[in-house]
């Protein structure tokens, strides 16, 4: 076993006394090609190409001296410590830390980067990278070959966003390219890289009552607090949003069952006011309303609006204005039948949440949903408003219906 591993970033500029030190004793460097050729790389070390984390680890774990791993950036941010500290190869290892390549895109993009989000995108998880874009304003994406600014900015298709592309961070072939999504899969682009997908902020409806807020009041990484904390808990009351846009019960119990998070795309279809569509959002996720009246179009972007969360608002009668929408993971139905169930079924959802008003409607969502492909759970909900004298003043009896894709 290696007596020590040294983890050690580069950012471009010239090692500290840390890693002068630990270069100095290393009888082995791991590491990419750009890095094994680096002026300060030992010559008589033993070298091994990063490649397979899993196969230089194993050879670094039977190495009989220092071993010293050369990675970009910080590594310990999304990077090659996670891997090398995994139990199965005992090893001990020691961190140098160099500036994250996030905080350097930043930097040359001349942002602050407290608010934005940071996702790792390669193949398998490049879409739910992209729904992170459409959720929130300004993003971070570290890519990967097959799963770069071009591949970004193809599935973000319409919704339009300005990419700042850094390239060879750190390196004499660095380069700072800013353009529109639409213009940015024109281009090849050199890994590695970094992209900051960038979009404007979702306007906020004024406070009632006017409060100062210092220049520099955020205490939270990764979003604006000021949205976050203008309201607490979810399923609110209807009167929160626009009248007729159902019972707070029925809306409680498909957002619990659907689970919307970030990485999430949610088609909320016959979205009414936007309750559904606004509480997603503000659970992280991404969401698309589709309404067919204009005016209830409007009412969502208020809504959204209001709550400061970001909802793209589609205007058009389902399903013929689903077939160019991106591929969701969970959809909410908020009117139109089997009809629409079954088109939305034929995306393949993970989950599918509708509701109906009588037993035969219920039974014809159920039955498009079992013929798509999914486990239906059926309920009949029931709630009672009572008044300040304990009376009743309104009851709602609704059949709500989830299906789990098989």
């Amino acid at each position: 076993m290696a007596d020590r591993v040294t983890v050690i970033g580069w950012d471009g500029s010239p090692p500290g006394e840390a890693a002068r030190s630990a270069l100095s004793a290393a009888t082995l460097v791991a590491g990419t090609r750009h890095h094994l050729a680096l002026p300060f790389v030992p010559e008589d070390a033993e070298r091994i190409v990063l490649g397979s984390i899993d196969l230089a680890a194993r050879r670094i774990a039977r190495h009989r001296g220092t071993a010293v791993v050369l990675a970009d950036g910080d590594p310990g941010f999304f990077g090659v410590v996670r891997a090398l500290r995994t139990p199965e190869y005992g090893l001990e290892v020691e961190v140098v830390p160099g500036v994250t390549s996030v905080a350097q895109a930043f930097a040359r993009a001349g942002m602050p980067w407290d608010d934005a989000r940071v996702v790792v995108a390669h193949t398998r998880t490049l879409r739910r990278a992209v729904n992170v874009c459409r959720a929130h304003p300004k993003v971070a994406v570290l890519t990967a070959p097959g799963a770069g600014p071009a591949e970004l900015a193809l599935l973000l298709g319409d919704e339009h966003r300005t990419f700042v592309i850094c390239e060879a961070l750190g390196t004499e072939h660095e380069q700072v390219t800013v353009l529109t999504s639409d213009k940015v899969a024109d281009h090849t682009w050199r890994d590695p890289n970094v992209v900051l997908v960038v979009g404007a902020a979702p306007a906020a409806a004024p406070a009632p009552v006017p409060v100062p807020v210092p220049a520099q009041s955020g205490w939270l990484a990764g979003g604006d607090p000021a949205t976050a904390d203008r309201v607490r808990g979810w399923a609110l009351p209807s009167e929160r949003y626009v009248p007729g846009d159902g019972p707070a019960h029925l809306r409680a119990l498909q957002l619990a069952r659907l689970g919307p998070r970030a990485g999430d795309l949610l088609w909320d279809i016959g979205a009414g006011g936007g309750a559904v569509a606004v509480e997603a959002a503000r659970f992280g996720a991404a969401v698309i309303a589709v309404e067919a009246d204009a005016a209830a179009c409007e009412r969502v972007e208020d809504t959204a609006r209001d709550f400061g969360v970001r909802v793209r608002v589609v205007h058009g009668r389902a399903p013929h204005v689903l077939e160019d929408l991106p591929e969701p993971d969970i959809v909410r139905i908020g009117g139109g039948g089997p009809e629409v169930v079954a088109a939305c079924a034929a995306r393949r959802p993970e989950r599918i949440a509708a509701s109906a008003a009588n037993r035969d409607e219920a039974e014809a969502v159920s039955r498009a949903l079992d013929e798509g492909g999914y486990t239906v759970e059926c309920a009949l909900l029931q709630a009672v408003e009572l008044d300040d004298e304990w009376s009743e003043r309104e009851r709602t009896v609704v059949f709500s219906l989830l299906g789990h894709r098989r």
